[in-house]
């Protein structure tokens, strides 16, 4: 709602814990910062709760004892716009008060014997403020600029509004440093000119409309706690699975199986129909998984056996078959040469290709001209120990790439070279022995 202070409680304070509920408060509705002073005792109010906005009850209500009785000479000053960040942006509140556009307003709320600052007032319409003003002061506002000022004439014994129209940097040539500025020393020239008259006032400072209007959903919508900026990802699909009956025993997942035949030339992506498993089996050492689609068969055969210079057993992908079941052709691919991993282990590869990179080598006529391309691809055919989870994978990347390799022979030369180098110049002999001038000459025997 609001803050107040009396004069003997760290009046050097109020400009800076004003400014410090500015930054604490934020929402979505339109809100304005309004400023209020005098030189006669204001009511005091509790502190608000951090992110308040007070609404025009709120305001008329705390106006109403603080203009209940007696006369009152009020001073409106009413910029065109207004925000919180105005004060941030151009009121010093690092200490650097010499850069500060608010120095007569700083050096007022300091001085005054009371004073009360709304950092977040709910905004509804222009003419809010002045309305609110002339209805509890039972006035009508009355124009006055600073020119006209030294010839104004107040009648201190009935009350008083005078409204001050101050310009915004919106359609200003000038930067809005220097129009607020502008205007804080017409707020220093009317107050310097009442202090002159000793005629007792309460000032007000604020804006006619928002200068900056942020849009900010409501924390009572928003769920509460951290969470993650990354978006949720779509659902994704559960691996292919066969199960014997002791449990599965063949899994494969894929995000793409991607066939294209030559005749006619089509590109079909397997992985987006539902496949049976029909002609499936599994046992220790091989195992085979039949996808069963509507117009195709994929079959993937797979094997295990001993290996005694790794000492463990290795499985293979022998062969994977694709027949098309309305001309009864069959293509063969051999991948037995590059699609092998550890028979606990699963296999995995971000492109498993029959014409890029292949893995899968034709091994007929019609396989020459037909091309697969599975993405994203994981099979496991033994060992699932994991019951419906993949085993570690064996990747189709191996631990060195070409460039990792180039980088490595280039380092490893250049280092010879530079050891070869140093080795040299630790050779190098200087000259011990020298002709001395003063003694007999060195003789050097030409012939033995």
């Amino acid at each position: 709602m609001a803050e107040s202070r009396n004069c003997g409680e760290g009046s050097v304070m109020v400009y800076a814990l004003f400014l410090a509920a500015c930054l604490a408060s934020a929402s979505s509705t339109a809100q304005v910062p309004l400023l209020m002073w005098s030189s006669k005792s204001l009511p005091p109010l509790a502190s608000p709760p951090a992110g308040h906005i007070t609404s025009m009850e709120e305001l008329s209500a705390y106006l109403t004892p603080a203009f209940g009785s007696g006369s009152h000479t009020v001073l409106l000053f009413l910029q065109d716009k207004l925000s919180k960040d105005d004060f941030t942006r151009f009121g010093g509140v690092f200490g650097n008060k010499q850069e500060s556009a608010f120095r007569n307003l700083e050096a007022a709320l300091q001085s005054s014997s009371s004073s009360v600052t709304f950092p977040a007032l709910e905004w509804t319409e222009e003419s809010a403020i002045p309305t609110l003003l002339q209805e509890k002061l039972g006035v009508s506002p009355l124009l006055v600029d600073v020119e006209t000022l030294s010839h104004l004439s107040l009648n201190t014994s009935v009350n008083n509004l005078l409204l001050f129209n101050l310009p915004y940097c919106s359609n200003s040539p000038k930067p809005c440093k220097e129009v607020l500025s502008d205007n804080d020393q017409v707020i220093g020239k009317v107050l310097s000119f009442l202090k002159a008259k000793d005629v007792s006032y309460t000032a007000i400072y604020t804006g006619l409309q928002p200068s900056q209007v942020i849009s900010e959903p409501s924390v009572l919508n928003q769920q509460v706690g951290r969470t993650l900026l990354q978006a949720p990802g779509a659902d994704v699909r559960p691996p292919i699975m066969f199960n014997s009956s002791g449990g599965p025993c063949i899994m494969l997942w894929a995000q793409s199986l991607i066939i294209s035949l030559s005749s006619p030339p089509e590109v079909i992506d397997l992985a987006a129909e539902t496949p049976t498993l029909s002609g499936s089996m599994c046992n220790d050492t091989n195992s085979m998984l039949v996808l069963d689609f509507a117009n195709y068969t994929l079959s993937f055969t797979m094997s295990q056996r001993f290996y005694p210079v790794s000492a463990r057993k290795w499985f293979t992908l022998d062969s994977v078959q694709l027949r098309v079941k309305s001309t009864g052709q069959t293509g063969s691919f051999i991948g037995s040469r590059g699609i092998y991993a550890p028979a606990e282990y699963s296999f995995r590869c971000q492109s498993v290709s029959s014409f890029r990179d292949a893995l899968l080598i034709p091994n007929n006529q019609n396989a020459t001209q037909w091309r697969l391309n599975f993405i994203d691809f994981q099979i496991q055919g033994f060992g699932l120990s994991n019951g419906t989870n993949f085993s570690y994978a064996s990747d189709c990347a191996g631990f060195f790439s070409a460039g990792i390799w180039m980088g490595l022979i280039t380092s490893l030369l250049m280092l010879l070279i530079f050891v070869y180098g140093l080795h040299m110049i630790m050779q190098l002999n200087t000259m011990d022995r020298f002709d001395d001038p003063k003694g007999p000459s060195i003789s050097v025997p030409q012939s033995d």
